[in-house]
């Protein structure tokens, strides 16, 4: 039988910037449901990205999804007893996905700093190709890269 059909819900764009990816980043960052709280963080983070470092908070944002977007990861694949971490291609939506829980679990784990400050030094960091962020990115990378003798089993 087989499953009902996902039905992909539109996401309004934010208030401030009118952009569909900053209100999903947004959807991210909330916790419990305050997306007030979520949407003052992230406008915080641009406003310090401004002020902090002098650009355009819109082009660090879009660089920076643009950097940590992985192209392959390995998918579990359990064939004949045995089980083969097989490399993939990442598709967009699940792409996105990952870059904003990469993004938001490297600024979660910093201490001692307010969420937005945290967030937009990991934000400027990843739009130079560095940060934890790129490193899980890259981690990933390698993890396909060295698994590339399973790459017959993808199905």
């Amino acid at each position: 039988m087989r499953r009902k059909r996902n039905i992909k819900r539109e996401i309004a764009p934010d208030p401030k910037y009118s952009n569909v990816l900053i209100a999903k980043f947004i959807n991210y960052v909330m916790k419990g449901g305050k997306k007030s709280t979520a949407e003052k963080i992230v406008y915080k983070t641009f406003d310090r990205i401004e002020e902090k470092y002098k650009q355009d908070p819109l082009q660090v944002f879009d660089l920076a999804l643009k950097n940590v977007g992985p192209t392959l990861e390995v998918r579990s694949r359990r064939i004949g007893g045995a089980s083969y971490q097989v490399p993939r291609e990442v598709r967009g939506e699940r792409k996105l996905a990952l870059t904003y829980r990469w993004i938001l679990g490297a600024a979660r784990s910093k201490k001692g700093r307010a969420m937005y400050e945290k967030l937009a030094d990991e934000l400027m960091a990843a739009s130079k190709n560095e940060g934890e962020a790129i490193k899980k990115r890259n981690d990933t990378h390698r993890m396909a890269d060295s698994n590339r003798a399973f790459a017959h089993f993808s199905w």
